[in-house]
């Protein structure tokens, strides 16, 4: 990290960066609504003791003296973690979740903690506690969630560095909405151990914690950091790859636009094509390819997440207020399945076919039921994993495709846009470590909006659509399992590229 090293040169001391950070969150954070929890005095105070260290020749950690902000969930001692909750406002962390104290033992030093949605259900960042936050592109968008923000504080430049957590797009769906990079590596790598939250004990679909920066090299070098090092010493062993080793010449890549669910705007596809581009320049081999029923992927997670018919939601919201978003879910996670079936049914007839197939998975409350869930998720991986092994100009190394379907939608547009976000979500399901990298802009001859028609998605999507000019468009790289490095090379490759180009313009909101 470039700051880091300056502060290891001594160029820059640790307490004007953290300083540095607090004026510049102090500057947009009134627009934003980005950080919640702010620990400005404790953040001074480390910084001077970073400086003593540096001054008594002390070795010094990669992120030495670097001020950096943590996702509100994620527990830091002396702070709360209430996801949202009123009735947590007053309950503070006794330590630091181990991924915060990992960066923390690197030399990393908290300014802030950022907003998540309610139970991080959603992908905004909104609740009944902090209140809404906004993106730093445009103010009347969301930044997205459940890490947004965190995200807009990036982007907005408060802060180089942050942690964040990602179960269905929670990391790559802000990333993508803010124009930064970010990345959910593969499941069982980074697992998140926050015990709070939805349906904590299912373990289909596993949260993970991963980095969230600017730069992709900052994303790689947070990820070795929360990883233990390349080869921690750890049980088992989960070592990294070195993106320097990666042959970009040698790598098949297959990419898609489309995935069966919400139809992407017009934009998102041209981004997409334009980094699928910018890989085949470097003489990897790149051919279009078409993933296997993901219809089917986000059937089993909204199962896999419903599954105990939201009581475990309703029980961590007690009395606390709800945002409607998350009531709304909620409740039809604990509608019984034959009430379900016909309120489907008369949503067909009403032309809402996106609502519709959403209802499929729910209603459901029975261990039987989960166990058919897990066998699904089994067989579907299998079945992805063949496709990848298998279809022409396979055998495939990476993906290439968008993170959610549309640029950053307008505050509330979540409620209808349930699945914007399929794209990530697919690869929560898989298990695939997933990074994303800014690609470009929308350019003001790609916001026309889609026929509408009456399903309520689709007339969301036109919404967003209109008026998205300049809101920052990003791609998701996929790999296989365990092969983060092979991802975050292909990043930084688009990154370099776009960079040549004259790089994406600053948000334009703060």
């Amino acid at each position: 990290m470039a700051l880091a090293a300056s502060i290891a040169r001594g160029e820059v001391s640790a307490l004007e960066a953290v300083e540095a950070s607090i004026a510049r969150i102090e500057a947009v954070n009134p627009q934003l609504n980005a950080v919640v929890v702010k620990r400005y005095d404790a953040a001074r105070d480390e910084a001077r003791a970073a400086d003593e260290r540096r001054g008594g020749g002390e070795p010094l950690g990669p992120l030495h003296g670097v001020p950096i902000t943590i996702k509100e969930a994620l527990d830091l001692v002396g702070t709360p973690s209430t996801y949202g909750l009123p009735s947590r406002a007053h309950t503070l962390a006794a330590a630091d979740d181990p991924y915060v104290a990992r960066l923390r033992a690197a030399g990393a030093i908290v300014v802030g903690k950022t907003n998540v949605p309610q139970l991080l259900l959603y992908i905004e960042s909104d609740n009944p506690l902090y209140g809404r936050t906004n993106n730093p592109w445009n103010l009347e968008r969301t930044p997205g969630g459940s890490s947004g923000g965190q995200a807009a504080i990036i982007a907005a430049g408060g802060s180089p560095l942050g942690l964040g957590s990602d179960i269905g797009g929670s990391i790559r769906v802000p990333a993508a909405f803010c124009g930064i990079a970010g990345m959910k590596p593969t499941a069982g790598r980074l697992p998140d151990v926050a015990s709070f939250g939805v349906a904590p004990g299912q373990r289909a679909v596993v949260s993970q914690v991963g980095p969230l920066a600017r730069t992709v090299d900052d994303v790689a070098l947070a990820l070795e950091i929360l990883n233990g090092g390349r080869a921690p010493e750890v049980e088992p062993p989960r070592p990294l790859g070195d993106p320097a080793s990666v042959d970009l010449a040698k790598l098949r890549v297959a990419y898609y636009t489309d995935d069966g669910t919400l139809p992407v705007a017009q934009s998102v596809r041209r981004a997409t094509l334009e980094a699928a581009g910018l890989l085949a320049a470097r003489g990897a081999q790149v051919t279009e390819w078409k993933p296997p029923a993901v219809e089917q992927a986000v059937e089993i997670f909204l199962g896999a997440l419903s599954a105990d018919g939201g009581a475990g939601a309703k029980t961590f919201m007690g009395r606390n207020p709800r945002d409607p978003r998350i009531g709304q879910l909620i409740a039809l996670a604990g509608t019984p399945r034959w009430l379900l079936g016909a309120l489907g049914g008369a949503l067909r007839l009403l032309g809402q076919r996106s609502q519709a197939a959403t209802l499929r998975s729910l209603g459901y409350s029975d261990t039987a039921h989960y166990w058919r869930l897990v066998e699904a998720q089994a067989a579907y991986q299998r079945r992805f994993a063949q496709a990848l092994d298998d279809d022409p100009g396979g055998p495939f190394d990476l993906i290439i495709c968008p993170a959610a379907s549309l640029p950053a939608f307008q505050h509330g547009a979540s409620r209808d846009l349930l699945t914007a976000g399929a794209y990530a979500t697919l690869y929560n399901v898989l298990g695939y470590p997933t990074g994303i990298v800014p690609v470009s802009v929308v350019r003001p001859g790609e916001e026309q909006p889609r026929k509408p028609g009456r399903d309520a998605a689709q007339r969301a999507a036109s919404r967003a659509e209109t008026g998205s000019a300049g809101l920052p468009l990003t791609a998701q790289v996929v790999a296989r399992p365990w092969r983060e490095h092979m991802a975050l090379a292909a990043m930084r490759a688009i990154e370099e590229a776009v960079a040549a180009s004259g790089g994406l313009p600053k948000p334009s909101a703060v």
